[in-house]
């Protein structure tokens, strides 16, 4: 199902084949938490903006408006009209965002709903279950996804039951793809690494999980509390035990020079709230930079935000405009920055592509990782 094309140094261009698509890689996946994009953008409207994978949570689908409702309508692509492929996130993450209302336990995680209150209980089985009634492409593991730093002894037995309950999944992942009313029987199932900010951990955990056979290996618990070189750290020390023939997938990261830095260490899935995240609040990313649009100095500006861009914003609107829509609380120009921003991560995307592709990534990388970080100096 994966083909790696070519590799320059540690960085890896390659080729996902799914039941819902081919996914080139390295890729950044676009992050539509309950079903949608925030700030207004429509699943169709993500294809325009090239995005290749969509990626939803299970813990917020499962709460609302429920995995069973999703799966009598079809499952989550036909729910919210998307043809490409679908990540869904495991509600691991959960365990750690909402530390003031779990409890851990072996079977599984005992939650309050952040919404109302009510009592949830999920474990290995419950989460594989949930994501087989949204019928995504790739179902991710259910881990405990712990702050940085924790204690050596906390991080190590909760890196050993996370691998625990990756056996758990991927024994319910077969049964599930196996049933005869399964929407997607081909549901692949990606493992996560954790282990904190600890080498020896990281390392045994990476170890123990490659020997699973699955469909693809994420590392996760990492950008929740540690710095960016330790980050990078882990990354590097993990990448050589990952299996070289399967999909590598670094959670929740991140900026433009995260990802860059993370393709040269050998990383080709991404996804982050920030593009969207940052674009509803007038932060944006253009290829000399970081920009402010509400600073007083686009006030009468008559430029695009980043001239030679191809985004919907860019084609049809100034800086000024943009910059008034956001001001005046209007819901288009926060659509419009959303818009910009998730086109410029996925055009990142293609750019690294292509330098791999032509076999220049590291001038690219070496340019670029200076420029994208710096803030736009008109």
């Amino acid at each position: 199902m994966f083909t790696l094309i070519r590799t320059e140094d540690r960085a890896r261009r390659g080729r996902l084949e799914t039941v819902h698509g081919t996914i080139e890689t390295p890729v950044f996946m676009n992050v539509g938490t309950c079903a949608a994009i925030k700030g207004g953008v429509s699943a169709p409207e993500l294809a325009e903006l090239h995005c290749q994978v969509e990626l939803s949570n299970t813990y917020h689908l499962h709460i609302r408006p429920g995995d069973g409702l999703i799966r009598d309508l079809g499952g989550i692509r036909r729910f919210m009209n998307w043809q490409g492929p679908v990540l869904t996130d495991s509600g691991g993450f959960q365990v750690f965002s909402l530390a003031g209302l779990r409890k851990i336990k072996e079977e599984g995680v005992y939650f309050a709903s952040h919404i109302d209150g009510k009592r949830i209980f999920m474990g290995p089985e419950e989460s594989m279950r949930i994501q087989s009634n949204l019928a995504s492409t790739i179902a991710m593991a259910f881990d405990e996804c712990i702050e940085n730093p924790a204690p050596y002894d906390y991080v190590k037995a909760s890196s050993e039951r996370t691998a625990r309950w990756l056996l758990r999944c991927r024994d319910e992942m077969a049964r599930l793809n196996s049933l005869p009313d399964t929407i997607n029987p081909h549901q692949m199932l990606f493992g996560i690494n954790q282990g904190g900010t600890y080498d020896d951990l990281r390392i045994a955990n990476m170890e123990t999980i490659a020997s699973y056979g699955l469909d693809g290996y994420a590392i996760g618990g990492l950008a929740v509390g540690e710095d960016t070189e330790t980050m990078y750290h882990i990354i590097d020390v993990v990448e050589p035990h990952m299996p070289k023939d399967k999909p590598r997938y670094l959670m929740g990261v991140g900026t433009p020079v995260n990802i860059l830095e993370s393709v040269h260490l050998g990383v080709d899935f991404f996804d982050c709230v920030m593009p969207s995240r940052n674009a509803r609040h007038g932060n944006l990313f253009t290829w000399r930079g970081k920009m402010n649009v509400l600073n007083e100095k686009y006030l009468r500006d008559p430029r695009p935000i980043d001239e030679g861009c191809g985004c919907p914003a860019c084609r049809a609107h100034s800086r000024a405009y943009i910059r008034h829509l956001i001001k005046a609380k209007e819901a288009l120009g926060m659509r419009l920055a959303v818009m910009h921003n998730l086109w410029f991560y996925n055009d990142l995307m293609q750019k690294i592509r292509d330098a791999l592709d032509g076999g220049y990534f590291g001038q690219f990388y070496e340019k670029y990782r200076v420029v994208l970080g710096e803030r736009v100096a008109d």
